[in-house]
């Protein structure tokens, strides 16, 4: 051996010897006194509810402490990792104490709408702080400018943090990370310009921070090292500025999703040559999709969902081989889908529905689509065409094909798909038998809809093991199915399912089922309701109306403590409303109309304080309405038609504030669930002579019907207090008197029906007023006088005054003699005799034709417009939920 290697031979030895004696004595070394008191004071200022600071104890060494590291030379304390802890109570100025410290993160904790400690500005070592998710409230310390050696701040998910400026934030040159989200910066004008002065900064998330320019005038934006941008959820109204045509070379993810950009995707975004990810879904885009996006070979994702893109899908988005996430979902889209896109063999996301998109999506154009885990080809004309003996290459977890032709065949390829979570095909055109395998097959689906079809057979008594279940509007029949303890929607509406009810809800089993909503209407079950109420103590919704039921509302219904909605209308259901309900205190909605009860109302109705809607239409209800209805502050629907009531209108009625007050309180009539859908109620009403029914549109409905009783007396003037009621029903009963005076100041009022009463007087002029009404009758009472000109008074029917003798004035053929002239009509002529009628006949003609048009109009949308606030999507919240998975 030479001298050379025998002396790097001795400098191993000596250097690994070193190395191994280091180890030894920094091992030795424990953590510095004055910083462990520092941590303990820290802790004591901490409340701790996952108990995750355990180990933080005076006998322990610090540096072994969980979340604390030290450094291994010197022992001091330079990084506490204490995010998604939870933590809450004060963080004490004792952290000043830990000189080294230059990692600070306290992310996901509840600081309780605290402020953001102002001595965290003296710690200059910092160059790490998490704050996000903390529950930090107020003014962002100006101070945080001192850390000049900051690389990465995390602020954002505060959402009770603002600025008044950023003017601070220039000072941290050395910035390489920065998130703000959810902060307010709307008074941050200038935040532009401060931000593209950071010349390290490469990661930039301003998610929702109420910012409204994106400064078009600017030409340039000096984001040099930008890598990753994300402005999404903010006010842009304007066109996407030509300044991001600067940072196209560096530029690697850009979000500007959810805001209302118009004007065309601009060109120069294809200049983005190293994008990997482009979102711009939910503006108001317009035009086509550049051809020129098949540049961007390194694109991963493109979201453009929800705009108003239009045009065919281009071709080019073949040349995509690194895509993964393609969404182009509720656009304009139209021809027929490339078959370009069936290269794109790395495709995981495939999202085209909702559009104008023709033709057929094939077996041909799957083929190389092996990767393919969540598809939507929803709400288009397409036709999803494959045989029936066809196995797709690929093994999908979500499949949305509602309102797409995938019939009339059942859909054989699904028993193929072990890996399917949600099945969506409702509406989709399929008329055929189920065939034997799909019940045991769906016991490993979570979420499955296949409702508004023509699926016929019969239902097996096989076992429900997803987590919604929807198979309304079919043709099946057979006995409701068993249910797993985890099913939480089972929807089978509109079937001809049949036997007795109580063998589904008293199935053999102790356990305590986790449904939350139950809607067998519509069927033909039969029986009395069980007394196995105890095992289903999740129910929110409950609606088994329109069947054959029987006998009484069992006591034991009101162990349902979380029920909200209780529907049994339309049943032959006897006896009396059990006073048990009282214990269902979250009850909003109560429907029982069309059955046989026959008792009084009960007077404890008034202790139901969240009651939004009581519909008891069509029994047998005696006696008086009770004053205690007048409790029910929230009440927004008051049907009690077609009952025994008698006795007066309560003069209480004016105490309801969410009839008299703007923004009263709602029932919410949608059932969201995070991981497995959104259930609508309904509901049947009457609000303009004819059947209507409300879904999502129902929490905006304000009615009391009354109708078709025995109540007397006047119409009390309190009623007119209810300026946000929209329909009032109070013909068929013995009512006398007059019409309010002030019925004009009820400005919502869409319908009024007083018919058949024996009602008197005039016809108070302030309906005038009233310029949303479409319907009115008041025919067949004793009203007199002529009927007060108006756009809408006039626009109605005579058929809506007939019956009242001493009634005068258009619409009516019956002329106005001068004596009956109201007094605050001006009198048309002062001849007598024939020149006096022919004028005032020309007047009430002239009259009734102005006012035709304008009524007619207000009455026509009044009635129709109804339909178009029913159109549903029911899943958009789970889709988007989906679509956000990587995988």
């Amino acid at each position: 051996m030479d001298n050379s290697s025998a002396t790097r031979v001795f400098f191993l030895i000596w250097f690994f010897a070193a190395t191994f004696n280091f180890c030894k004595v920094s091992s030795n070394i424990s953590c510095n006194e004055k910083e462990k008191q520092a941590l303990l004071n820290l802790k004591r200022g901490l409340t701790d509810p996952w108990n995750a600071l355990s180990s933080w104890s005076d006998q322990e060494d610090c540096c072994k402490w969980a979340g604390v590291h030290c450094d291994n030379k010197t022992a001091r304390v330079t990084k506490l990792q204490l995010g998604n802890l939870n933590l809450n109570g004060e963080i004490s100025p004792s952290l000043l104490k830990l000189e080294h410290l230059n990692y600070l993160d306290l992310s996901i904790s509840n600081f309780n709408c605290t402020s953001i400690p102002s001595f965290l500005s003296s710690m200059r070592s910092m160059r790490h702080l998490n704050l996000a998710s903390a529950g930090f409230c107020g003014l962002i310390p100006h101070q945080l400018g001192n850390l000049s050696d900051l690389r990465y701040l995390n602020l954002g998910y505060n959402l009770g943090l603002y600025v008044r400026s950023l003017h601070w934030m220039s000072r941290l040159s050395s910035m390489k990370y920065l998130d703000m989200s959810s902060v307010n910066l709307s008074s941050a004008l200038d935040w532009l310009q401060i931000m593209s002065r950071l010349s390290s900064l490469s990661e930039l998330y301003l998610q929702g921070c109420r910012l409204d320019s994106l400064n078009p005038s600017l030409k340039f934006a000096n984001f040099t090292s930008l890598l990753v941008l994300d402005l999404s959820v903010n006010l842009f109204i304007h066109e996407i500025p030509n300044w991001f045509s600067n940072i196209s070379s560096t530029l690697l993810e850009l979000d500007l999703s959810s805001n209302a950009l118009k004007g065309e995707i601009p060109c120069s975004v294809s200049n983005f040559q190293n994008l990997e990810h482009l979102v711009l879904g939910v503006n108001y885009l317009t035009g086509k999709i550049p051809e020129s996006f098949g540049q961007l070979k390194h694109l991963t994702v493109l979201d453009l969902k929800v705009n108003s893109l239009s045009g065919p899908i281009p071709s080019s988005l073949g040349n995509l081989s690194y895509m993964w996430k393609l969404i182009l979902e509720g656009n304009r889209l139209d021809g027929t889908p490339p078959k370009s896109l069936g290269l794109l063999s790395n495709l995981k996301h495939l999202f085209i529905g909702d559009n104008f998109l023709t033709g057929t999506a094939d077996e041909v154009f799957f083929t190389k689509l092996s990767k393919l885990k969540y598809l939507d080809l929803s709400r288009t004309p397409l036709f999803f065409n494959v045989n029936s003996n066809w196995v797709p290459p690929f093994q999908l977890i979500y499949a949305h094909m509602s309102s797409c032709k995938v019939g009339p065949n059942f859909p054989a390829w699904l028993q193929t798909q072990r890996s399917l979570k949600v099945l969506l095909m409702s509406m989709s055109g399929i008329s055929d038998k189920a065939p034997s395998w799909f019940w045991n097959w769906t016991s490993n689906i979570d979420f499955v809809n296949l409702s508004d079809n023509n699926i016929e057979g019969d239902v097996p008594n096989f076992l429900v093991n997803s987590t919604v279940l929807d198979l309304s509007s079919n043709h099946l029949k057979g006995q409701l199915p068993r249910l797993s303890a985890n099913v939480r929607v089972l929807d089978v509406a509109n079937n001809f399912f049949s036997g007795p009810i109580s063998t589904f809800l008293c199935q053999k089993t102790n356990r305590k089922y986790k449904l939350q909503v139950l809607d067998a209407s519509n069927n033909l079950l039969f029986g009395e309701l069980s007394n196995c109420w105890r095992y289903w103590q999740y129910l929110i919704h409950l609606n088994l109306g329109s069947n054959r039921l029987s006998g009484r509302i069992p006591y034991s219904m009101g162990s349902l403590v979380a029920l909200k909605a209780l529907r049994l209308p339309n049943n032959s259901i006897c006896g009396d409303i059990p006073s048990s309900l009282q214990k269902c205190s979250n009850l909003g909605l109560l429907d029982i109309g069309e059955n046989h009860l026959s008792m009084t109302m009960p007077l404890w109705i008034g202790e139901m304080k969240s009651l939004t809607i009581l519909r008891l239409r069509s029994n047998g209800f005696k006696g008086h309405i009770p004053l205690q209805t007048c409790q029910l502050s929230s009440l927004r629907v008051l049907d009690l038609a077609n009952n025994s009531l008698s006795g007066p209108i309560p003069k209480c009625l004016n105490s309801i504030n969410s009839m008299a007050m703007p923004h009263g309180e709602n029932y919410e009539t949608m059932v969201y669930f995070e991981d497995a859908g959104t259930y609508f109620e309904s509901l049947m009403l009457i609000p303009k002579g004819e059947e209507i029914r409300y879904e999502e549109n129902l929490i905006f409905v304000s009615i009391i019907d009354l109708s078709s009783n025995n109540l007397s007396g006047s119409i009390p003037n309190e009623i007119s207090v209810l300026s946000q009621l929209h329909f009032l029903n109070l013909s068929r009963n013995h009512l006398t008197g007059k019409i309010p005076e002030k019925i004009g100041t009820m400005k919502e009022l869409e319908s009024i029906d007083l018919s058949r009463n024996h009602l008197s007087g005039e016809i108070p002029p302030s309906m005038s007023n009233l310029t949303f009404l479409s319907y009115l009758d008041l025919s067949y009472n004793n009203f007199s006088g002529r009927i007060p000109s108006s756009t809408q008074l006039q626009s109605f029917d005579a058929l809506r005054y007939i019956g009242n003798p001493e009634l005068c004035g258009a619409p009516l053929k019956k002329n106005c003699r001068k004596e009956q002239e109201s007094d605050g009509d001006t009198p048309v002529g002062k001849a007598g005799g024939t020149a006096v009628g022919k004028a005032e006949d020309d007047s009430e003609t002239s009259w009734f034709y102005s006012g035709l048009g304008v009524g007619f109009a207000v009455g026509f949308w009044g009635v129709c417009a109804a339909p178009f606030f029913k159109n549903t999507w029911t899943c958009f919240w789970f889709v988007n939920d989906m679509k956000d998975q990587p995988m």
